[in-house]
């Protein structure tokens, strides 16, 4: 390890998704159409939950966050991507390997916390409503975004600090289109099993210990929900499931890539896919699809901007 500090492999060449030009063509303008629909999904929420007075709650706040880092997570890793597609040379320096590492495992862990606080905000909202207004003020909310911003940010740090630290002088292949970390940390210059080991250890207890929060918060939910009125209980019930159906989505993907590994090359290509361009994709799609105040706020929205476009 302490030969590694200066890394010979001053860049690492991406195979990318596939080999035909014909392919390369068709992925490009895929992807290209749907990071544009991310972008733009994940804007048009962010810009109604902050003009429409009507979504000025807690839960919306968080919904907000989430539209964010959804756009951050597909923005860290997919233009490089369609870039690549109409490149024959597939480079990434090294400083920009380990910034895809490290925002990757970032955007990762603050997504996760964001799940769980939108989970304790339904707890609170279907289990205590009395205390609702109390429990959720806009201190404890801003205070709670931050705190899932910092274990974000401290779990992309406890991965980053190793593996840049690490002997890499060749093979500098990546068979993937982003610099994935269970696959760069293979071409370090050492025997990486137990530090592999170690590193899907510490995803691990990240990602099991949000899903056991999730699960504990969604059963004390479903639980009060049969108990309640079958009015109160099916809007309750529809808004808890769009919330489980995102979480369903965000951390399949990330069980089977980092906490539990296939190895299986075109497996791992498909689930790095799927959680950084369909997971933001669909994360949108849902909340307004399923979500009445969403559906209604782009209503108004509308009906202000035909009257805006009248009067001028």
């Amino acid at each position: 390890m302490d030969g590694g500090n200066q890394s010979i492999v001053s860049e690492f060449v991406l195979l990318g998704l596939g080999h035909s030009w014909d392919l390369q063509l068709l992925l490009f303008m895929i992807f290209l159409t749907l990071y544009l629909v991310i972008v733009t999904g994940n804007t048009v929420i962010m810009t109604l939950i902050i003009t429409d007075p009507h979504l000025h709650s807690p839960m919306y706040f968080f919904l907000a966050n989430l539209s964010f880092v959804d756009m951050w997570l597909s923005s860290n890793t997919t233009p490089k991507m369609i870039a690549d597609f109409l490149r024959e040379n597939k480079t990434i320096s090294f400083a920009g390997c380990m910034s895809q590492i490290f925002f990757s495992h970032f955007i990762a862990g603050l997504e996760m916390v964001i799940l769980v606080i939108m989970a304790y905000d339904r707890y609170v909202a279907i289990c205590k409503p009395l205390h609702y207004s109390t429990v959720m003020s806009l201190h404890r909310c801003m205070w709670l975004v931050v705190a899932a911003w910092t274990v974000g940010f401290v779990h992309a740090m406890s991965q980053i600090v190793v593996i840049v630290k690490l002997p890499f002088c060749g093979p500098r292949k990546i068979d993937s289109f982003f610099c994935d970390r269970p696959l760069v940390i293979n071409l370090a210059c050492m025997d990486s099993h137990k530090l592999k080991v170690l590193m899907n250890v510490d995803c691990g207890v990240v990602a099991i210990t949000c899903f056991i929060l999730l699960l504990i918060s969604y059963t004390y939910i479903l639980l009060t929900i049969c108990q309640n009125s079958k009015t109160g209980a099916s809007k309750a019930l529809s808004t808890c499931t769009a919330h489980i159906t995102v979480v369903v989505l965000f951390f399949g993907p990330c069980i089977f890539i980092y906490v539990w590994p296939l190895n299986i090359t075109w497996m791992d290509k498909f689930l790095a896919v799927f959680y950084s361009v369909f997971t933001p994709l669909l994360n949108p799609a849902i909340y307004t699809l399923r979500n009445k105040e969403m559906k209604n706020a782009i209503k108004r929205f509308r009906s202000y901007y035909m009257d805006f476009k009248g009067n001028n």
